[in-house]
């Protein structure tokens, strides 16, 4: 087994061990966050853990958990207070981590409902392996930034203006041609290189007020913990509030 496949497992483990029965969970998307759910589903099969309930960040994971017989909620099912929050605890991947646990999400398209998971939980926790992490967002990895597809060249442009190379990510499907990848709300996604992003907050602010940019991949100030795998064993990051 490759190693930063190695890694990915062992960070997901890591990350049950905050699980507790009777929590809901927000349960993320990609290729480490599924290693999580797969031990979640285990652990709820050997009575481990009872009374779990998940919120699923894409299609894909929610047919993944009904498949792995997860009780699945939505986040109307739970009435939230003031502060908005619903779920205890969400375990999810990132693209690229800063110092600050600043994050790049969105390289497996679900980052709208991404973060309206994370936007609605008490702990989001993310978990990588250590080749994820960086000392400046943008030096390894695209912003993905969710449009609408009408008027998406416009929204190319504005991304040009701020000083972005950006590039339609196409869909898995050659055989039909090169067709834009949707995501599951029906959107195009620009990934936006940006090099090294010096002030995100900045730039998430900029995105955030453009009609037509319905979601970016700069998560700023949500991630409460990063647990990180890597040679060194195993590392929990808090963030300083």
């Amino acid at each position: 087994m490759e190693k930063e496949q190695l890694f990915k497992q062992q960070a997901a483990a890591e990350v049950l061990t905050y699980i507790e029965s009777g929590m809901i969970l927000g349960l993320g998307h990609g290729s480490t966050a599924i290693w999580a759910v797969r031990g979640l589903a285990r652990k709820l099969s050997r009575g481990e853990l009872t009374e779990v309930q998940g919120v699923p960040c894409s299609r894909m994971i929610e047919a993944e958990a009904r498949r792995l017989g997860i009780p699945l909620t939505t986040l109307e099912d739970h009435p939230p207070g003031p502060s908005g929050l619903v779920i205890d605890l969400t375990f999810d991947g990132a693209d690229e981590v800063d110092p600050d646990l600043n994050v790049i999400k969105g390289g497996g398209g679900a980052l709208l409902r991404e973060k309206i998971v994370a936007q609605a939980s008490r702990r989001e926790i993310i978990i990588v392996d250590e080749s994820k992490l960086s000392p400046v967002l943008g030096t390894h990895w695209a912003v993905p930034v969710e449009v609408i597809a009408f008027g998406w060249r416009t929204q190319a442009a504005y991304l040009e203006s701020l000083g972005a190379q950006v590039r339609l990510r196409l869909g898995d499907a050659p055989e039909h041609g090169a067709q834009p990848f949707k995501t599951d709300q029906g959107n195009f996604i620009l990934d936006c290189d940006f090099g090294p992003i010096r002030d995100p907050a900045s730039l998430g602010a900029r995105l955030d007020a453009r009609t037509g940019i319905v979601a970016h991949g700069l998560f700023l100030g949500l991630v409460t913990e990063v647990i990180v795998a890597g040679t060194g064993g195993i590392r929990h990051l808090l963030r300083e509030t």
